[in-house]
This record gives structure tokens, C-alpha cells and sequence, in this order.
């Protein structure tokens, strides 16, 4: 039987990168998928891309449009049985370029947007469920230059990560967190690297890396699809998907 037969998973910010992936792997494994983009444009790539996944478009940083997200999915298939909050942004910038719009983009999709969809899809997880958040070295390492805002976004979900592992004990469902290295995904390209400098950032992170390489989005998914199916020992816990980087 196929790991997560039967199960309703719903993907934030799971139109493109990791969040495809890992919606590819959720469904090929038996789940019924949901996905969300920001814009109708990914939501129709996606649903080109990923036969019989169903994609919504939903604005992270909108409380009330998480809300309804959570609203529509419960009344289309009844509960949540994964939630996986993967939608973010990722902007760098020295400190003395980052003004109040530069922080506030960063805060109110990766904090503020995961916190709410936490909230409000909290209850409608049945006991036992599984909840993973996607994080990041660089709210872990020692501050990575330019990213001195997104590694604080970052940061603020690991503290989730066990803080709802926490409060969610009582109904058993595990709350686990993925920090990624280096993963080459679209959010490159959202940043507007050239192909020379997303070649450069690959190499440049290939050499601080101890596995010599940059990671794959199948390499997360993988990932988070252990804690939604396999790790059912394991709650308030960080798996480094990184290539060594924290741990060696």
C-alpha cells in the first residue's frame, strides 16, 4: 500500500520548486494533493504540470484568503491530513538597502502567512495528523551576508516548528521542520539571477558545502515525505537537508 494512501495533503506555495516536487511525490504515494500559488499564472502552469493535482490561488500574506483556503479545502474533502507550509520568499539585500517594504514582504508571507494557515488549519487536522514547515539554514548558521531579514524569517519558523509541536501534543499531531541548504529551485530566477550568476551562486555553494554539491528539490521532498509518513516517532524535530553544511 502506497505511504500516504487515502491521505488529503494540502502544500503551500506548491505550484513550482519544492513544493511541486514534493506535491508530485505526496500524490504518486496515494494522497489526494492541494497546492497553492500567488498568482493565476502559476496556478495554471501547475495545473498543466501536475495531472490531477488540485491548485488554488491563495496570497500567503492574506489572513482572510488563508482562512478561506483552509475553509475550501475542508468543505471540498473534509479534513487535512498533511499540511505542509512551504510557501515563502526569499530576498537579499546588505543592511543598509533593506527599507520597511523590503522587510515587510518577507515578514508577512514567511511569518505572518505561516503562522495563520497554522492557526486556522490546525483544526480542521485530524488527531494524529502530520504538519511540516519548510525553514532554512540560513536561520540557523551563524548569518549568511544579505540575508540578514529572510534568515530572521526563517528563524521565526524553526521556533514554530516546536512551539506548535507543543501546543498540538494533546491531539498527536507531529510538527517537524526541513531546513534546506542550497537548492536550486525557480526562486532563483524570481530573483532575477542571470544565468552566469545563478551558475556562480551553484559553484560558489558547491565549494562551502562538505557533499560538494548543491541539494535537488526531489532530495526535500524525499524529506518531507519521511515526516509525513514514516516519522511517526518524531515531533518538534529539524532535519537538515543540506549536504553537511550545519552538521559538519
Amino acid at each position: 500500500m502506497a505511504r500516504l494512501d487515502g491521505k488529503i495533503a494540502l502544500i503551500s506555495g506548491g505550484t513550482s520548486g519544492i513544493g511541486a516536487a514534493t506535491a508530485r511525490l505526496f500524490q504518486s504515494e496515494g494522497a489526494t494533493v492541494v497546492v497553492t500559488g500567488s498568482s493565476q499564472a502559476s496556478v495554471d502552469k501547475a495545473r498543466a504540470e501536475l495531472p490531477g493535482v488540485e491548485a488554488i490561488v491563495s496570497d500567503a500574506a492574506d489572513t482572510g484568503a488563508t482562512k478561506a483556503l483552509v475553509d475550501r479545502v475542508k468543505a471540498s474533502h473534509g479534513r487535512i491530513d498533511v499540511l505542509f507550509v512551504n510557501a515563502g520568499i526569499a530576498r537579499f539585500a546588505p543592511v543598509e538597502r533593506v527599507d520597511e517594504e523590503f522587510y515587510d514582504s518577507q515578514f508577512d508571507v514567511n511569518v505572518k502567512g505561516a503562522f495563520f494557515l497554522l492557526k486556522h488549519a490546525a483544526p480542521a487536522i485530524p488527531d494524529g495528523g502530520a504538519i511540516i514547515l519548510t525553514a532554512s539554514v540560513a536561520g540557523a548558521s551563524g548569518g549568511l551576508p544579505g540575508a540578514t531579514i529572510y534568515g530572521a524569517t526563517k528563524a521565526a519558523l524553526r521556533s514554530f516548528g516546536r512551539t506548535f509541536a507543543k501546543e498540538l501534543l494533546p491531539r498527536g499531531i507531529r510538527v517537524n521542520t526541513i531546513s534546506p541548504g542550497p537548492i536550486v529551485t525557480p526562486i532563483l530566477d524570481k530573483n532575477g539571477f542571470t544565468a552566469a550568476q545563478k551558475d556562480a551562486f551553484i559553484a560558489g555553494a558547491a565549494t562551502r558545502i562538505p557533499l560538494g554539491r548543491t541539494g535537488t528539490e526531489a532530495e526535500v521532498a524525499a524529506a518531507a515525505l519521511y515526516l509525513a509518513a514514516d516519522a511517526t516517532y518524531t515531533t518538534g524535530a529539524e532535519l537538515f537537508v543540506d549536504g553537511g553544511l550545519i552538521d559538519i
